[in-house]
Formats: structure tokens, C-alpha cells, sequence
């Protein structure tokens, strides 16, 4: 029992988020077969697409977005000209008359735009500590009574439902492993939600088209659909990026911008070191130069969809890894994506990263060889390669070092605790103090992988004042003794089952359960 134990913890922490808690019988279940416990997920070929009534797709967002902005411009035009009026000099025959005190810029904007009010993000700071990281569903600490919240506008209820919806996903999934891929790949091929309006109105559905519908498929049509996406197009500014040669580089006297070429090659596909060039990078800018979105007029198309801008487009042929690929305007980009997708620096810094991400920081040569050479012979097959890691034994074998993300802690934390939110603002707040904002890394190469990224003892503190709230809010209506015995059962550590069973209270031994490597670790 002890080994078939080991085996379901390996199977709920590493390749899932947990065992739930309630009813759910997850452990008992992934002991029974911890390998079928996880390939179940890869046998539901739509297991990871994400339709939720109310979620829009990327032009109705965009729309959405364009209006929103245009009618925002209108109304600050609007204040300044009624300001402008209202301070004009008194006309000799009104020298008299009392002058009426100018209304002010704010004033005058707040009245034009009450029924659409500008965006108010939630504030990112270390007194949300307590309240606002436990999921959704915990009641919070008493706290002193908070001015009313400003009405969100259309950006942040989008974002906020889209967030909402990826966190019932991973709160609810029976293993979980189907939402790790998609964690995995999002993170891979990221954006940030911070870089604009658009960019946060689209993480959601940037995700659920780009890369929830090809967890599973092929890495070709995975690199496709993310790089046509308007969120990475805007994300990386190609927007921006005329052709010299072009009409419209021509006209404007303006050229490339390098931002999405060099980190489709860098970050997406071949890697540092993976034999491409700056020539390489500059040819490949040229090669997908006109590749954009739609804007609010959509002259070109539907607003904020994507679209190939040929008067944008650099014209002739363009010399890329040792290959020239012909002027053939949108198809020129997307010959270009087709050879790096199948190029064997690809395969081998996905099959690392891959590896990393699942098993141990510097992952078994053994593992990322095999993966590797699964990528090569199913044509990038993803589906193939998430079973040929769980099909391997150096995935079972190594041990759990890795250190939860912010992200997978909390929805582990959710799933035991049966909460599944209502609200994301607990969890959204949570991710902003523990340094993984969702959808908004620092930068393209997306949140570190490592467990040194996530185990400073900074970090620690801040999960230990989590799990201490959590104790304090919850910890005496539940036994955290058969919480345990749901996270590992027989495969706790006997000073972990002493840690717990000798807490000085329940909200204490529910708080050391939560930092205890065994749900700390995956």
C-alpha cells in the first residue's frame, strides 16, 4: 500500500493539483491506478477547451474595447471643450454680472461618462495579505470598514470573469493534469495583461483560442494560431512593424520591429543557442511584416481580428535558417513557422522545458532524449508527448522537489479545502502578493520554472501568513488530521503526521499541513 501510495501522491502533486477534498475519493482512486489515474484527462479529446456562456471570443472583445476607448476619448474631448468654454473672458456687457466658478475637468468627465466609468484595477499591495488570499467562499478576517469599491468597467469584468473560469476549472478538475498543460503551454507562449487595455481584455480568450484547443494536438498549429493571435501580435508590438520596402514603410518612414520574430525563436521554438541569427531574426521580422489585427473602423476586417496587412508587408524573397522562402505574402510567414516547428533545436529545447516543468529542475537526460525523440517522430504531437511523460518511469522515480507555483498552490489550497469560487478576487489578489499576477509575467520568456524562483524565504513567509489565515478562518470546522490523510495518506512522512497531530490547535495544524512539503511539493 505504501508504494501505490507514493505513487498517487506523485500522480495528484506532479502531474495534477492535488487531491480534493469532500467526497471526491481522488487518492484512493490514483493509488489504485496512478497511471490510468492521470491518462484519463489525455483521453478526452476536448477536455481542455474552456466554454463558459458570457466568455467572448477575441473580435467581440476587441470591439468591445475599441468602443469603450473611443467613447472614453469623446468624453475627455468633450470635458476640455465645455472647460474651454466656461473660462472664455466675460463679454463687456456681462462685466457685472457675478461670474459662475468654472466646473472642473474631473467634474465635468465623471458626469459624461457615469454610465461607464474608467477602469479601476485592484490595488496590488501587502495589506491584502490576509483578506484577499484565501479562494473564493472563505469568509475573511475582520478587517476595518473599506470605502465602497468603484464600479469596473468592461475591461476588468472580462478579465475578472475570465479569470473566474480558469479557476473553477483547476478547483473542480478530477486530476487536473489536462489544466497543467494548458498552465504550461499558456506560460510558455505568454502575454502580459499588463501591457494595455486590449492586451487584458484578450488573455483570457487569447488562451482559450490559441492554446487551450491544441494541448493535445500538434505544436505546429499551436505556434500558428499563437502567433496570428491579436493578443501576441499586440503583446510584441507587430503591429508596428512595416516593411521598408513596403508601401506603407515607404509612406510613414517607418520600418521593422523585431519583437515578435525574435522571441518566436528564442522563447517559442529554437532557443538560445539554437542556430539561428540576427540575420535570421531580421528576416524573419520581414517575413511577417502586414501580419496584424483589425482595428476600430475594420477596414481591413472584423475589429480585433487578425489580418495580413499587404501594403505593410516587406515584398520579395527573404533568406531564413539557411532557406529562402519565396514572396508569397501571408503564406510566406507561415511556411517559415511550418520548418521551425519541425526544426530539431525545437524539439529539444521543448523537450526540456517540458521535462523541467514536470519532473525536476534539471530533468533526467534519459526523459527529455525520449521526448525529444517523441516530438520528432509524431510530428510535434503534444498529445503523444504529455503520455510518453507519464509513460515514463524516470517521472515516477524522481523525487518531489519542485516547489508549487503560486499559482498551483493556491488552487491545490482550494481543492482540498472543497471551496470552489464564486469570486476571483480573493485568488487574483492572492497571485499579485505571492509575485505570479495572472496572465502578466515581467517579461516574454514568462514566470521562472524553478523551485529557487519560488522557495526564498520571502516567498515562504508570505505562503506561511496565507496558511495562517487560512488556520484562523477555517481551521476549527475541519479535522486537519483527515485532511492529511486526503493529501497523502500513508505516504506522509512520520514527521509530518507528528508536525500535524501534536499542532497546539486545529487552525494551527491546518496551517502547518498547508506548508508541509507534502503539499508544498510536486
Amino acid at each position: 500500500m505504501a508504494r501505490d501510495s507514493q505513487a498517487a501522491l506523485v500522480a495528484l502533486n506532479r502531474f495534477g493539483f492535488g487531491a480534493r477534498g469532500g467526497a471526491s475519493g481522488d487518492f484512493i482512486n490514483a493509488a489504485s491506478d496512478p497511471r490510468g489515474f492521470v491518462m484519463a484527462e489525455l483521453a478526452r479529446p476536448n477536455g481542455a477547451l474552456l466554454e463558459v456562456p458570457g466568455l467572448l471570443s477575441t473580435p467581440e472583445l476587441g470591439k468591445q474595447v475599441f468602443d469603450y476607448q473611443f467613447e472614453i476619448k469623446r468624453s475627455r474631448e468633450a470635458a476640455k471643450k465645455a472647460q474651454a468654454t466656461a473660462t472664455e473672458t466675460p463679454r463687456s456687457s456681462d462685466a457685472m454680472q457675478p461670474q459662475r466658478r468654472s466646473p472642473s475637468l474631473s467634474s465635468i468627465a465623471k458626469e459624461i461618462t457615469a454610465k461607464d466609468p474608467t477602469m479601476q484595477a485592484p490595488a496590488r499591495t501587502a495589506d491584502n495579505a490576509n483578506a484577499a488570499m484565501s479562494p473564493a467562499g472563505m469568509p475573511p478576517a475582520a478587517n476595518p470598514p473599506k470605502p465602497p469599491a468603484q464600479p469596473l468597467n468592461i475591461i476588468q469584468k472580462t478579465y475578472r470573469a475570465e479569470a473566474l473560469a480558469r479557476l473553477q476549472r483547476g478547483v473542480v478538475a478530477d486530476c487536473g493534469f489536462a489544466e497543467r498543460l494548458v498552465v504550461f503551454w499558456s506560460n510558455h507562449f505568454c502575454i502580459s495583461a499588463n501591457k494595455g487595455a486590449l492586451a487584458r481584455m484578450w488573455a483570457g480568450s487569447f488562451e482559450r483560442e490559441a492554446i487551450r484547443p491544441h494541448v493535445l494536438g500538434r505544436f505546429a498549429d499551436m505556434l500558428r494560431a499563437v502567433e496570428q493571435h491579436p493578443a501576441m501580435l499586440f503583446f510584441l508590438d507587430n503591429q508596428q512593424s512595416l516593411g521598408p520596402d513596403s508601401r506603407a514603410g515607404i509612406n510613414r518612414h517607418r520600418g521593422l520591429n523585431e519583437n515578435l520574430a525574435r522571441e518566436i525563436m528564442e522563447l517559442h521554438t529554437l532557443g538560445v543557442g539554437g542556430g539561428y541569427t540576427q540575420d535570421d531574426v531580421t528576416s524573419f521580422a520581414r517575413v511577417i511584416t502586414g501580419w496584424t489585427f483589425a482595428g476600430r473602423q475594420g477596414q481591413l476586417g472584423a475589429p480585433g481580428s487578425f489580418v495580413f496587412n499587404a501594403n505593410a508587408h516587406e515584398p520579395g524573397p527573404q533568406r531564413v535558417l539557411g532557406k529562402t522562402y519565396a514572396q508569397s505574402g501571408i503564406a510566406q510567414g507561415e511556411a517559415v513557422l511550418s520548418d521551425i516547428a519541425r526544426h530539431p533545436s525545437t524539439a529539444k529545447f521543448i523537450a526540456t522545458k517540458f521535462a523541467r516543468h514536470f519532473v525536476a529542475d534539471d530533468p533526467p537526460p534519459a526523459l527529455v532524449a525520449k521526448l525529444q525523440d517523441v516530438f520528432t517522430r509524431t510530428d510535434g504531437d503534444l498529445g503523444a508527448l504529455a503520455k510518453s511523460l507519464v509513460e515514463s518511469d524516470e517521472a515516477w522515480q524522481a523525487p518531489l522537489t519542485k516547489m508549487r507555483s503560486p499559482y498551483e498552490f493556491l488552487i491545490a489550497t482550494g481543492r482540498l479545502l472543497a471551496r470552489n469560487p464564486d469570486d476571483p478576487g480573493r485568488y487574483l489578489n492572492g497571485l499579485n502578493v505571492l509575485g505570479q499576477p495572472l496572465w502578466s509575467p515581467a517579461g516574454p520568456n514568462g514566470f521562472p520554472d524553478t523551485s529557487a524562483a519560488w522557495a526564498a524565504p520571502e516567498e515562504l513567509k508570505l505562503r506561511l501568513d496565507i496558511s495562517a489565515q487560512l488556520g484562523a478562518t477555517l481551521g476549527d470546522r475541519l479535522d486537519p488530521r483527515e485532511l492529511l490523510d486526503l493529501v497523502a495518506a500513508d505516504a506522509a512522512s512520520p514527521e509530518t503526521r507528528r508536525t500535524v497531530e501534536r499542532a497546539e490547535s486545529r487552525p494551527q495544524a491546518l496551517a502547518l499541513l498547508l506548508m508541509s512539503p507534502e503539499f508544498q511539493r510536486r
